[in-house]
């Protein structure tokens, strides 16, 4: 019976479940502004089709698009935020175009396959002409296969550069049958440090004799020349005559062009593209199969299987066999790095579900956080790749906790605290002369923006500080997880302090209003209400209290009064808002007044109307998996209300049977969610046991499912009250 398990397992090819197109199509708010990359979970450059030309608040890849420019090797994370270093390249036949709008070629979704590891699609060229695409990739390239018409004069356009603020260079080298460049574009530079010297260094390799090559300059192209530097360049080639099927190999470095062929050499040393295509599906099943669901419908296994794909592209690795280039002291050092981390939204969710999908990862990812301060003075908030001053908060405080707290070896403790230290107790430059808008310009890192204040007065005041009541919930957070981290160090007293410092939250609740508000410096509370929030009003922080649930259920006023104020926090139009991240946790409250079933009810309402297998599948922004990590927990039956703890509060399951696998050493240990009877009407909690014992409140601990073990549900249609 094992052994039958054991082959059904194996034939079972998650990879290709995952819909990499969801939520690339906006239909009105239907958006998660998601991109159909090609890569390994992590990996360093993600390849996809690009249908416009990339910038901030522009992603590379829309569905409702008809034309395709070019295939992009991007390191653009969010539509809010930039790409940096990129390179890209697009066949052609007949003569070369080389600016985008000449150079686009339409293609029907109909001829299009989208897989995390493989990405196909049909290029309509003149006369009737296809033109065959075919790219995979690995952590830092990414092969083609291309195929041209017969008897047609097939080209190849690589763009180095398209920013009219940064240079790109490009080089051919037909004896070496090669192409190397760099790019320095950083879409996001305005918002952050300059760094002299950022490149994206590429190399390209060709299995063809190439005929014809030159370099251009925006609409002017240069036959024979081989060098070109520039604000928009690139170069173009011409395989010999009766090439029909090109291969093309793109390495890429953040270090040289020197460590981008190693790259190449190291990861793709040949021209066997189906060999590459299938070493990198085959990463794709060892991780998707960490979490192995049974049942559901076809659309829910899409849905879920997607969502895990999206959790598992960010951080992105940033170093390169030993070495990276920091973009916090733009030097070249020894070791491990990740970057793109948004975390004022993964946070939340997807750094949590990382201890469970990717444990080898976090130590990895809790560590370059760390470094980034010790090379650049703070931990950042949304680095691209360097400081942005992107959201509020420092959130990092969160990760570095939630790892620590979780048992995640490969932290130093004490390196943990002096950077979250240095976040809660050193303002940034300027702080009490600046206002800190939303995306201002550079003028130096912003950490805790408003910090002065708060240590002054125990919150950030509205007349001193924007967002300022966002900012005070949040710093009070974090400096619950800055408690949790000095506790790990073996720091009770500064533990104490921080824990105590926590509370400042109630002082910007109105007990007159029943809201969050903001405050002004002299103790007077601000006369419009809706001032001082981020992405958001007074309803949407109402419940922004992660760290002391209980204490904010008291200061509302207690159990039945909150549970009140929570329903009707889901009852008004924009009240809860799911398309944003900070009330993420508030379905999973009721747990906290004996009211379970609610939480049940609304996990189940918003998993079913925001989530859907479409290309408008996903309502508001993915932000790098906070999004999808919430529908993983959601289906999976628990949720992480409270990062930097250890507790995790009970939902609804979607699936009869979950296996979690969370040890990648040891998948033997298995945490095996079974939920009898669910279905569509039946999503209440009738009874729940863990390991044979009945369940007394709706909570999990993380040991249990690092552990191993059995949680069995019983399901039904009627709610039962009072767990």
């Amino acid at each position: 019976m094992a052994i039958l398990c054991e082959n059904a397992l194996a034939q079972t090819q998650l990879s290709d479940i995952p819909n990499p197109l969801i939520g690339t199509k906006q239909v009105l708010f239907f958006h998660g502004r998601t991109t159909p990359f090609v890569t390994p979970p992590f990996g360093m450059t993600h390849w996809t089709p690009q249908t416009r030309v990339s910038r901030i608040r522009v992603l590379n890849y829309h569905y409702g698009d008809k034309s395709i420019l070019g295939f992009r090797g991007s390191h653009k994370p969010a539509k809010w935020m930039g790409d940096y270093g990129h390179i890209s390249l697009m066949p052609g036949i007949g003569e070369v175009q080389s600016m985008a709008e000449k150079r686009k070629l339409r293609f029907s979704h109909t001829e299009e396959v989208s897989k995390p590891y493989f990405y196909n699609v049909k290029l309509k060229a003149k006369k009737g002409n296809r033109i065959g695409v075919e790219m995979t990739a690995t952590e830092r390239c990414g092969i083609f296969r291309i195929t041209f018409p017969d008897n047609q004069e097939p080209f190849l356009v690589i763009e180095a550069s398209q920013n009219p603020d940064f240079d790109g260079w490009i080089k051919v080298d037909t004896a070496k049958g090669e192409i190397i460049g760099y790019n320095a574009d950083r879409n996001s530079a305005i918002t952050g440090p300059d760094l002299a010297g950022f490149k994206g260094y590429f190399v390209l390799k060709f299995d063809f004799e190439i005929a014809e090559f030159g370099v251009w300059n925006g609409d002017e192209k240069t036959i024979n020349a081989t060098e070109i530097i520039g604000k928009h360049v690139g170069a173009w080639i011409r395989p010999k005559q009766g090439t029909t099927t090109a291969l093309v190999k793109v390495g890429s470095s953040f270090i040289s062009i020197e460590q981008a062929q190693e790259n190449l050499e190291h990861e793709i040393p040949h021209f066997d593209f189906e060999r590459t295509k299938e070493e990198t599906r085959q990463i794709w099943e060892k991780y998707l199969h960490r979490i192995e669901i049974e049942g559901g419908t076809e659309d829910q296994r899409s849905i879920f299987y997607s969502a895990l794909y999206h959790s598992l592209l960010f951080p992105r690795q940033f170093s390169e066999y030993g070495r990276y280039y920091s973009a916090f002291d733009d030097t070249i050092h020894n070791g491990i790095s990740y970057n793109d981390f948004s975390l004022w939204d993964t946070f939340r969710a997807q750094h949590p579900l990382l201890l469970l999908t990717a444990p080898e990862h976090v130590s990895g990812m809790a560590n370059a956080l760390i470094q980034m301060y010790e090379q650049g003075g703070y931990m950042p908030k949304w680095p691209n790749p360097t400081y942005t001053n992107i959201m509020i908060g420092t959130h990092a405080d969160a990760v570095l906790a939630d790892a620590l707290v979780k048992g995640l070896k490969g932290i130093n403790p004490e390196r943990a605290y002096a950077a979250v230290h240095k976040d809660a107790m050193s303002p940034p430059d300027g702080d009490s002369l600046k206002r800190w808008d939303d995306r201002a310009l550079w003028t130096g890192y912003e950490a805790r923006a408003g910090l002065s204040w708060y240590k002054k007065l125990g919150y950030v005041p509205v007349d001193k500080t924007s967002e300022s009541v966002s900012r005070t919930l949040e710093f009070a957070y974090d400096d619950f997880c800055v408690a949790q981290v000095a506790k790990a160090a073996g720091r009770q007293e500064e533990a104490a302090f921080f824990l105590e410092r926590s509370r400042n939250y109630r002082n910007v609740y109105n007990a007159k209003t029943g809201f969050m508000a903001p405050k002004n410096a002299d103790g007077t509370w601000h006369k419009n209400r809706k001032s001082g929030f981020t992405e958001g009003g007074p309803w949407t922080y109402l419940f922004c209290v992660m760290q002391d649930i209980g204490g904010m259920i008291d200061l509302m006023g207690g159990k039945e009064a909150f549970s009140k104020k929570l329903e009707k926090g889901f009852g008004g139009i924009f009240r809860y808002v799911h398309e944003n991240e900070p009330g993420h946790h508030y379905c999973y409250l009721y747990n906290y007044v004996g009211q379970a079933w609610k939480t049940q009810q609304k996990v189940a309402k918003y998993r079913q109307s925001k989530y859907r297998n479409k290309p408008f599948g996903l309502n508001g922004d993915d932000d790098c998996g906070q999004m999808s990590a919430w529908y993983v927990f959601s289906s999976m039956g628990f949720y992480p209300v409270t990062p930097g703890s250890d507790v995790y509060a009970i939902g609804t399951p979607l699936f009869p049977k979950v296996t979690v696998r969370p040890d990648p050493e040891n998948q033997s240990i298995e945490f095996v969610i079974k939920a009898e009877n669910v279905s569509v009407i039946n999503i209440y909690v009738q009874s729940a046991k863990l390991n044979g014992v009945l369940l007394e409140s709706p909570f999990l601990h993380h040991a249990d499912i690092v552990n191993g073990g059995i949680l069995e549900f019983e399901m039904g249609k009627q709610p039962v009250k009072g767990w």
